[in-house]
């Protein structure tokens, strides 16, 4: 009898010491001049939680909000990522920023986190849960360890996250709103199943908690960025970041900015009866195409293909 082929999972999870590949979305000198709409006073008073605090969309985020004048803390795993956006709002705004090292995944660590900032500033009037992670693989392939990991981070810490600061928001009698930042799962997402099933948890419990929470006076919406070029596009090999932008009609890449700015939107008087919805944010790419991170399979190489 012959023996079974042995299959050997195509992995992609590159070293961040990797310094021939380029660097990826808006750098702080990008950030520095990007511009906007709103008022510069119109999160005046607010304050706002970021996990995930130290890159990509978090980054922006702290930025953004200190520029419209709200209070910032942020939290993550990694505190030299988060001294970097400390830095860049204090030079630009004046602001100091609260950082605190958290993992999501640790409630207790949570818990700590939430209590230390609602401390500090009275109350958190946003909480933005942008922290998460993943890597392409086909989904046959996965091992136990990297399914648990994106599952624990992307769907309990997010949980932890929602369920303290609304504990805290509930005790103390004060109105609160959540932004939590997801995917657009409806058509599934192909070499990304662990945090498509992640993110739709995140999208039906935020559905759920809209209508339990609302007698609390807290809103729960999320953000379903679609392809938003950021420092995490290092996790992809070149040639699936070659198509990338054909995903989507428009046949751009959006980047942090773009994100940041419908988070302050959400944070603002103007969201205010926006309650347990689902915006996406992908140029189109819902009615147009899908994203293979780890590179198009050959069986799904035809012509007309997106």
């Amino acid at each position: 009898m012959n023996a079974t082929p042995k299959h050997e999972p195509k992995i992609f999870r590159p070293e961040d010491v990797d310094y021939e590949r380029p660097k990826r979305g808006l750098d702080e000198d990008d950030l520095r001049v990007q511009t906007t709409i709103y008022r510069g006073d119109m999160l005046a008073g607010k304050t706002l939680l970021v996990s995930g605090g130290g890159s990509g969309m978090g980054k922006a985020t702290a930025l953004l909000a200190a520029r419209l004048g709200a209070n910032v803390a942020i939290c993550g795993r990694d505190e030299a990522k988060l001294d970097t956006t400390v830095r860049l709002v204090k030079e630009e705004t004046g602001k100091s920023v609260l950082a605190l090292g958290t993992n999501i995944r640790d409630a207790e660590a949570v818990e700590a986190t939430i209590n230390r900032v609602s401390d500090e500033f009275g109350t958190i009037d946003t909480l933005v849960n942008n922290a998460g992670g993943q890597f392409p693989q086909d989904a046959i392939d996965f091992s136990r360890k990297g399914w648990l990991a994106v599952i624990d981070t992307n769907l309990n810490g997010t949980w932890w996250m929602m369920q303290e600061v609304a504990k805290r928001w509930r005790a103390d009698g004060k109105p609160g709103n959540i932004v939590n930042i997801v995917a657009n799962v409806e058509r599934g997402m192909p070499q990304a199943a662990h945090t498509c099933a992640a993110r739709a948890g995140v999208i039906y419990l935020s559905k759920t908690l809209a209508t339990e929470w609302a007698q609390w006076n807290i809103r729960v919406n999320c953000i379903g960025p679609g392809v938003i070029e950021t420092e995490g596009f290092r996790m992809y090999p070149e040639e699936a970041l070659a198509r990338f932008h054909k995903a989507n009609p428009m046949k751009q890449r959006g980047n942090a900015w773009d994100v940041a700015e419908m988070i302050a939107y959400l944070a603002s008087p103007a969201a205010r009866f926006v309650n347990g919805d689902l915006i996406i944010l992908d140029g189109g790419q819902a009615q147009w195409g899908v994203v293979w991170p780890a590179g198009m399979p050959d069986y799904f190489s035809e012509d007309g293909a997106a």
